[in-house]
């Protein structure tokens, strides 16, 4: 059997489980979503959001991509935002990074990895610069890229909360809280890093709309 076969043959075998341990599973998860968190990741495969968080089907709206980053050109991922915050209406919205993340050691380096890569490391590469005196202080490299990988994570957090469809939102219903996360694969454990309550004070007024 290859590999991918086994991957058609282990999917069966899960829907009937399901099925025989709760026959209205999929019946339930047919009609209607209601997450509440969008989950923004890395694309690691060692860092399932459902599984590391003990959560199934259906209550977590999902984005991942190479060390969890937020950039304000990305429409995949804003769309997701939109989509999760405006129809969906999230009441969470979880950043989480983890330690040992090839994407922020990629970014340590100064090692080309071609143009597309080079272009989406480069907001990485902005936050080292941002904390530069902090991180050349840690002499273990490990910690440094661990202490990177934290301050990746409250960046992106921060960038969430600047963004009009956040903001938009919390005018209207006060919600998504932000919340900014670190997973750690040595032990599986979730840290908490940052929080951003649902209040327009907790921003930089340069980026507050004022006319939404």
């Amino acid at each position: 059997m290859k590999s991918y076969e086994k991957l058609l043959e282990a999917n069966k075998k899960w829907a009937a489980e399901k099925l025989k341990t709760d026959p209205e599973y999929f019946s339930r998860l047919e009609e209607v979503q209601d997450p509440e968190f969008f989950w923004i990741g890395c694309s690691d495969s060692r860092v399932p959001a459902n599984v590391i968080t003990g959560t199934t089907s259906g209550e977590i709206f999902v984005h991942r991509n190479i060390a969890n980053v937020v950039l304000h050109t990305d429409v995949n991922l804003f769309s997701v935002l939109d989509y999760a915050v405006t129809e969906l209406k999230v009441r969470h919205i979880i950043v989480c990074g983890h330690y040992g993340c090839g994407g922020i050691k990629a970014a340590m380096s100064n090692h080309d990895y071609r143009q597309t890569l080079n272009m989406w490391l480069r907001t990485i590469k902005d936050v080292y610069h941002n904390h530069q005196k902090e991180l050349d202080a840690i002499e273990d490299i490990n910690k440094r890229a661990d202490r990177l990988t934290e301050l990746n994570v409250i960046d992106n957090v921060k960038k969430l909360a600047k963004t009009s469809t956040i903001q938009k939102a919390w005018k209207e219903r006060q919600t998504p809280h932000l919340h900014g996360w670190v997973y750690g694969l040595k032990d599986g454990v979730i840290n908490t890093v940052t929080e951003i309550s649902p209040d327009i004070s907790n921003i930089d007024p340069l980026y507050v709309y004022d006319d939404l």
